[in-house]
C-alpha cells in the first residue's frame, strides 16, 4: 500500500509543521534579546549618574585655577567727589560742613565766586566716595565700573548724577577720571514718621562710569623668568604645576621655589604671550586639601570639605533660655489724697533650662558620614559652632577650623 503522499510532498508538509511549531519559540526570543538590548542600553545611559567617579578625575583642574602671574594684578583706585540733582536727599550742610567746602571748591574752579559767608542749604547735593579696579593692561580710553558711597548723611543718592571725579591710586597719580548718572538698587518713602525702604539707598554704581587716564606698567615682559604666584600655599600643589610645565615644555623649565611660587622659564618677548596661555591650560591632578571647617559667626553658616572626618565621641547639648518680660502697670492715688497717676513697669524674669541627652556619635571617614552625625544632634547652626570647637579641642575632629 502507498503512502498518501507522495515524498515531495511529505517534505513539504513536515517542513510547514515544523516551521509552526518552532516560530512562537522564535518570536519569544527575539521579544527577550529586545528587552535585554533596551536594560543595557538604559544602564549605559545612567551610568553618568550613579556610578562613582574616581577621586584623580574630580580633582582635575587648569593651572589658571589654581596660580596667576605674579605682578599681573589689578590696583585699587579711590576719589572723592559731588553727587548733585538729587530729590531734596542730599548731605544736611549743617551737620555735614565739608559739603558746603566741596561745593565753593567746585564753584571756583568754574570761575564762580561764592560772596563770603553766604549760608547755602543745599538739599540736593551729596558729598561721596568713588571707587575702582584698574585690571591689568587697561590703557587710556578703556572705560571701569565704579561704586559711589554716601560719606555724609545722604537720604539717598537715587536720581543723583556724579560730577567729574579724579581717581588716584595708591602713590597719589590720577589714573582715570569718573562721571555719570547713578544707578541706586533700592527704593523708600516716608512721611509723617513713618518710613518704607528696600535694600539700600546710600550707595550706587555707575557702568563704564569711569575713564582711564593712565596705564601701569607690568613686569610680565622683563627678564628671563616669569613667577607664578599659587592662590593657596601647598607644596603638593606647587610640585604638580612646575611637573606639568616640564612634561609639556621640557624638563627644566619649572621649578618650585616654595609652597607658593612656581619659577618659569620664559621664551623671548614675542613669544611670551603665546607661551603663558599654553601654561594656562595645562590640566592638574592634584591632591585632596586640608581638612577644614570654616565658620561665620555673624550668620552662622558653616562650610566644610571633603577631607574632614570624625572620631568616636559622645556629645550632650542643651539649651538655656532667659525671657524677659515688661507689663506697663497704672498706679492710682487714693480719693482726695492729692498724688498723681503715674505708670510704671513690673518686670517678670525667667530662666529655663532644657535638658540635653548624652548622643554617641559614630566615626565618620566621609562627609557623608560626618553630615549624618551632626545632623544627629538635632542643634542649630548657631550651636554647632561651639560644639564643632568643643569636638576640636577633645581630639574627635580631624579638621582645621576658621572663624571669619
Amino acid at each position: 500500500m502507498s503512502h498518501p503522499l507522495s515524498s515531495p510532498a511529505r517534505e513539504a508538509a513536515l517542513a510547514e509543521s515544523a516551521r509552526r511549531t518552532l516560530a512562537p519559540v522564535d518570536d519569544a526570543s527575539a521579544e527577550w534579546w529586545l528587552r535585554l538590548t533596551l536594560l543595557l542600553a538604559f544602564l549605559a545611559a545612567s551610568a553618568a549618574l550613579w556610578w562613582p567617579v574616581p577621586a584623580d578625575a574630580a580633582a582635575l583642574r587648569r593651572i589658571k585655577e589654581v596660580a596667576a602671574v605674579q605682578g599681573v594684578r589689578s590696583n585699587q583706585l579711590v576719589g572723592y567727589g559731588l553727587v548733585v540733582g538729587l530729590d531734596g536727599t542730599g548731605d544736611q550742610t549743617t551737620q555735614t560742613p565739608f559739603t558746603t567746602q566741596s561745593l565753593q571748591a567746585m564753584l571756583q574752579q568754574l570761575g564762580i565766586t561764592v560772596p563770603p559767608g553766604t549760608s547755602m542749604q543745599l538739599r540736593n547735593v551729596a558729598a561721596v566716595l568713588v571707587t575702582a579696579q584698574l585690571p591689568p593692561f587697561a590703557q587710556p580710553g578703556q572705560t571701569l565700573d565704579i561704586n559711589v558711597s554716601s560719606v555724609g548723611n545722604a537720604k539717598s543718592l537715587r536720581g543723583g548724577t556724579l560730577v567729574a571725579t579724579p581717581l588716584k591710586g595708591a602713590d597719589g597719580q590720577i589714573y582715570a577720571l569718573a562721571q555719570g548718572n547713578l544707578i541706586v538698587g533700592g527704593a523708600g518713602a516716608s512721611a509723617g514718621g513713618s518710613k518704607v525702604q528696600i535694600n539700600h539707598l546710600s550707595a550706587g554704581r555707575i557702568p563704564e562710569g569711569a575713564t582711564v587716564e593712565r596705564a601701569v606698567p607690568t613686569p610680565l615682559m622683563d627678564g628671563e623668568h616669569v613667577n607664578l604666584g599659587l592662590n593657596a600655599a601647598d607644596f603638593a600643589t606647587a610640585r604638580a604645576v612646575a611637573e606639568a610645565i616640564n612634561a609639556a615644555k621640557g624638563e627644566g623649565t619649572a621649578s618650585a621655589l616654595d609652597g607658593r611660587t612656581v619659577r618659569v622659564k620664559a621664551p623671548p618677548r614675542e613669544l611670551r604671550v603665546a607661551f603663558l596661555a599654553d601654561i594656562e591650560n595645562l590640566p592638574l591632578s592634584l591632591e585632596k586639601p586640608a581638612a577644614r571647617i570654616v565658620l561665620n559667626a555673624r550668620t552662622g553658616s558653616i562650610v566644610m570639605n571633603e577631607s574632614v572626618t570624625l572620631g568616636a565621641c559622645a556629645v550632650a547639648h542643651g539649651n538655656l533660655s532667659v525671657t524677659i518680660t515688661s507689663t506697663p502697670v497704672v498706679s492710682q492715688p487714693a480719693p482726695l489724697s492729692g498724688g498723681q497717676t503715674v505708670s510704671r513697669e513690673r518686670t517678670d524674669i525667667s530662666v529655663v533650662q532644657h535638658p540635653g541627652s548624652l548622643i554617641q556619635m559614630a566615626a565618620g571617614t566621609k562627609l557623608n558620614d560626618v553630615v549624618k552625625a551632626l545632623s544627629a544632634l538635632g542643634a542649630t547652626p548657631l550651636d554647632l559652632l561651639a560644639i564643632l570647637q568643643a569636638m576640636k579641642t577633645a581630639g574627635a575632629l580631624n579638621a582645621e577650623i576658621e572663624v571669619i
